[in-house]
């Protein structure tokens, strides 16, 4: 049993990093700054479990924000990997694994006509929003309260008040002139994205938009939403950016949005094509993505796209999302959510919910449904840092923040759920004020 998270060697590493790294961290979330207190260290992983510099082993139920989807350090994309980087470790010049990859990426969603890789899911929505600037001509953008999508300029935006709908920045070094190019909707709410298009639609290059919105905890879209967005677009000149950063690959073989009732022009993939190695990737229709450079006039480049070791650990996991990984995952999930709400019954938290599609999970101690971000933005932020704390102190690694999604992994087992129930438990009672 795991006491007293982080222990000593984290607490020592957070010290020295502070000294070096920015707040300590190269991301912010890392920080624990959501939950409090210095977040844990890690030292490797395998399979379903974390293990920190201190020895102590979690089960880990973040996944690297996703891109785990089999697990940590399985074992095939490791030998795929290593036998890449023996050939070389970058070449900044085109190899056949570049090619080989994007063809498997293609037949498994094969409205991604032409595709580019890229180092991040932010470089790809980034690059996708210049080319629907360059194709139609247009200079704003479109996307949801709550979304995240990178940390490009432009997209870190927050809706402004009242009903003008115009952005304003959401970071500092952020140009308001560049914010106020975006324009803020509210997810699943199709009649105010009908109002938005009326008054901006012939400025509008492309709405951007997560299939199932999964940075405010997990938010799936109501039925008709994601066929009325696409129907608007259209009769606007709009170009989609489907971003399925997170869920491409991770929900199903391929991309999600068209089963949902989205119609893109534009797709952005990222985590699982990459195999748990930096990439990101962006394609779409023939004809808007040969807008790019060397074809067209939109610029983008990157020394390091493509990247040899990327393209190996990508092609190894694709190579392994069988029909039979994507039913266990959907199992697990499932397995999870019941004792999430099994245990939360159990030591009477009230409200508490589980979002959940697929291996996708928002844990929210908020009233439901939610379906937006002023819902998501209800999430008790106090009760979920006492549970996340209690849980992790008895090995379980959730997501640092109330707004993040939870990841089932293809290596989590039945017995794992079983293990971890002390630990749900434990959390729930520190949630609603016992001692954990």
């Amino acid at each position: 049993m795991t006491r007293g998270a982080p222990g000593p060697r984290s607490r020592a590493a957070w010290r020295a990093a502070t000294h070096v790294l920015v707040g300590g961290v190269d991301s912010p979330v890392r920080s624990f700054r959501a939950v409090g207190g210095s977040p844990v260290f890690f030292a490797r992983g395998r399979g379903a479990y974390l293990v920190d510099v201190d020895g102590r082993r979690y089960l880990d139920l973040v996944g690297s924000w996703g891109a785990n989807l089999l697990g940590n350090a399985p074992p095939g994309v490791v030998a795929a990997v290593r036998r890449a980087a023996a050939r070389g470790l970058t070449f900044g010049a085109p190899s056949p694994s570049e090619h080989a990859l994007a063809e498997a990426i293609r037949r498994a969603a094969p409205e991604l006509e032409r595709l580019r890789f890229v180092s991040s899911g932010t470089e790809a929505v980034m690059s996708a929003v210049r080319v629907a600037r360059g194709f139609t001509g247009r200079t704003k953008v479109v996307k949801f309260a709550g979304g995240y999508h990178g940390h490009s300029d432009g997209l870190l935006a927050r809706a402004g008040s009242g009903p003008a709908t115009f952005a304003l920045p959401d970071s500092a070094g952020v140009p308001p002139a560049i914010a106020a190019e975006t324009l803020v909707g509210r997810y699943n709410d199709p009649d105010g994205l009908a109002e938005l298009f009326e008054a901006h639609g012939d400025s509008v290059a492309a709405v951007v938009v997560e299939p199932v919105a999964a940075n405010m905890g997990v938010v799936p879209p109501r039925p008709g939403f994601l066929r009325a967005l696409s129907a608007l677009a259209r009769r606007h000149g709009a170009l989609v950016i489907a971003d399925e950063v997170i869920t491409g690959f991770r929900l199903r073989r391929g991309t999600v949005h068209r089963s949902l009732g989205l119609s893109a022009d534009l797709v952005t993939l990222g985590k699982v094509v990459g195999g748990g190695m930096p990439v990101g990737a962006y394609g779409g229709r023939r004809s808007v993505m040969e807008r790019v450079a060397p074809v067209g006039p939109v610029y983008q480049a990157g020394t390091l796209s493509g990247h040899p070791l990327a393209m190996a650990a990508g092609a190894a996991m694709l190579a392994r999302l069988t029909p039979p990984v994507y039913r266990h995952l959907e199992t697990m999930g499932a397995a999870l959510e019941r004792e999430l709400e099994e245990r939360a019954e159990q030591e009477r938290v009230v409200p508490f919910r589980v979002q959940r599609v697929g291996s996708l999970l928002g844990l929210f101690f908020a009233p439901g449904p939610i379906v937006d971000d002023r819902d998501a933005r209800r999430q008790d932020a106090v009760r979920y840092a006492r549970f996340f704390h209690a849980a992790l102190d008895r090995g379980v690694f959730l997501p640092p923040s109330g707004l993040e999604s939870a990841f089932v992994s293809a290596a989590i087992r039945p017995g794992d759920l079983a293990r971890a129930r002390a630990a749900f438990r434990s959390g729930f009672a520190r949630a609603r004020g016992a001692p954990g």
